[in-house]
């Protein structure tokens, strides 16, 4: 069987059980965050933490919630950072410097999960499970909240309500991300990843030197790290490390855990605005930008050019022999296209075109199928902005699941869209023209502006994967993309939840003859042009400078 069989073999496998796992899945999620009962382990925490979750709250309250846990999560994770050496299970590994600390918790509780240091040279046991883990868990249920607050703001009417923050965050954690990733973590130690709290203990000489490894409790944060898209890796080689993904079927299952939430989500969205055609127009946009996508970068990888690449069977430089180019090229797309930053191969090492792609699908904003609830509302901002275009084309009103799009409405989502490409053009611009942080650069021209645009545009849309070649543990990486991080996690979130208000205070307007078919195959059309169209015109330039000049220069 040839490797390029095996490649539409994978992803026919990978459809087929994301498909089986979307309607059950899809449901579930929308009675957990519609259902009124609370389980007696949720009680305790509201107990805990003094809140009341049947009490409604207007999107500013519940921006306040969202803000008011995420800054007191960095504080305490950069604070465990600091005092890491004085605390047990350290490894004998020292705290984390300022910079380093901070960039660290503020990717964490991003959902970025940038590592710009080595994993198990840096972290202990106590930070590693009861700092990064734990907001492996935290960040991605707060992007769950925030987008089911969305979809709630398009489901309501005449009200400003849009549930409660605490509640949702708690119910997200409880019901959904713990469950399943107890699944998957007993399916990843099956498939050979370790689980332990072991030492440092050596494991036979390398070079001339003693090689060692210590353990940790791998499989069970790999399996949040992927269902919750995070992307940190308990190793600095990440999901190319042996311990964390040994071998072909752990890496298949590692890609259906990160596409498995955010495609189930557009089934709660149709079931929670009472139209699953609705939700399925979402996932059908999803799904062509996802394997459009796959399909670009396995023709690219596989490519054969020169005789290097023909004994290799394509670009096999950066990539896990025992994945290869279809598993390296399934996994690349899937962590981009959402914001889970997990890699399985180096990206920096891939074709021009390949590593353009992998920077493209960052930039449409992560939205195929996205992160854990940001790509189900970063689509939906999307939609909102297709429907308004669309009304300009035919001269009536723009109206989204019978709520009028008027000038409130698209100047949040405008914002919204403005924010992450003013962070990642504005910090690779200084970047570039300052003398210091050009030091940092492994390789020199296109590919070297690569790695700074690539960076930039990681940190801000929250993806955290790396392009391999560029030296981020300085200071003004850490703290430049440690605020890109924070800004470009909750500044939209701020739009989404105005947005979601506005929306909830809304009368339904009643479909007429002119009402444009949201629920439509031509609509679900519109919207991947609208979303190519955009992100084209903003990146293109930035674009035209790295990836496609390396590729056209090969």
């Amino acid at each position: 069987m040839s490797s390029q069989i095996a490649g539409v073999l994978q992803l026919l496998a990978l459809i087929a059980a994301l498909g089986l796992a979307y309607r059950p899945l899809g449901d579930y999620m929308a009675r957990v965050y519609s259902s009124e009962k609370h389980y007696t382990p949720e009680k305790w925490i509201y107990k805990v933490i003094g809140a009341d979750p049947a009490a409604e709250m207007r999107w500013p309250a519940y921006l306040r919630g969202v803000l008011a846990f995420s800054a007191v999560s960095v504080l305490f994770l950069y604070l465990m950072q600091r005092v890491q050496g004085s605390l047990p299970g350290s490894l004998g590994f020292s705290s984390i410097d300022p910079d380093q600390a901070f960039n660290t918790a503020a990717s964490f509780v991003a959902n970025t999960n940038w590592q710009s240091y080595y994993g198990e040279q840096a972290m202990g046991h106590v930070v590693q499970t009861g700092g990064l883990a734990v907001q492996n868990f935290l960040s991605a249920a707060v992007g769950m909240a925030v987008a089911v607050a969305l979809v709630r703001g398009f489901a309501r009417s005449r009200t400003g309500e849009l549930g409660n923050f605490w509640a949702d965050l708690v119910r997200g954690t409880v019901r959904i991300l713990i469950p399943v990733s107890v699944i998957g973590a007993i399916v990843l130690v099956a498939c050979g990843a370790i689980q332990n709290f072991s030492g440092i203990h050596q494991v036979g000489q390398f070079m001339g030197g003693t090689q060692e490894w210590n353990g940790g409790a791998v499989a069970s944060q790999e399996a949040i790290k992927e269902l919750g898209t995070n992307g940190g890796g308990y190793f600095n080689a990440n999901s190319a490390h042996p311990f964390e993904n040994p071998n072909p079927l752990s890496n298949l299952f590692e890609i259906f855990l990160i596409l498995l939430i955010p495609f189930a989500l557009t089934r709660t969205f149709g079931r929670m605005v009472g139209s699953l055609k609705q939700g399925y127009a979402i996932l059908g946009a999803m799904a062509v930008i996802w394997i459009g996508f796959t399909a670009l970068m396995m023709w690219t990888e596989f490519a054969h050019r020169g005789p290097a690449f023909e004994i290799a069977g394509g670009a096999m430089e950066g990539k896990e022999t025992r994945f290869g180019i279809a598993g390296s090229s399934l996994f690349a797309v899937a962590t981009t296209l959402t914001s889970t930053g997990a890699v399985n191969s180096f990206h920096s090492s891939y074709t021009g075109f390949g590593g353009g792609i992998t920077m493209l699908g960052m930039q449409l904003g992560e939205i195929a199928p996205g992160g854990v609830g940001s790509g189900l509302y970063g689509m939906l901002i999307m939609a909102v902005i297709a429907v308004f275009i669309a009304g300009l084309m035919v001269g009536r009103t723009p109206e989204y699941l019978r709520k009028k799009i008027g000038t409130r409405q698209i100047t949040f989502a405008a914002c919204y869209l403005l924010i992450t490409p003013a962070l990642v053009l504005g910090f690779t611009a200084v970047a570039m023209a300052l003398p210091t942080p050009g030091d940092s650069m492994t390789n020199s021209g296109a590919h070297g502006f690569s790695e700074i645009l690539y960076a930039y545009t990681s940190g801000a849309n929250n993806n955290g994967s790396a392009f391999a070649g560029l030296n981020a543990d300085t200071q003004w990486f850490n703290t430049t993309i440690g605020i890109a991080m924070l800004l470009g996690r909750f500044v939209p979130m701020v739009f989404v939840l105005a947005l979601a208000g506005s929306l909830a205070e809304q009368k339904p307007v009643p479909e007429t003859a002119g009402t444009l078919r949201t629920d439509k195959p031509l609509y679900a059309g519109l919207l991947v042009g609208t979303i190519l169209i955009i992100t084209g015109l903003t990146y293109f330039p930035a674009l035209a400078l790295g990836p496609l000049a390396e590729g056209l220069a090969s």
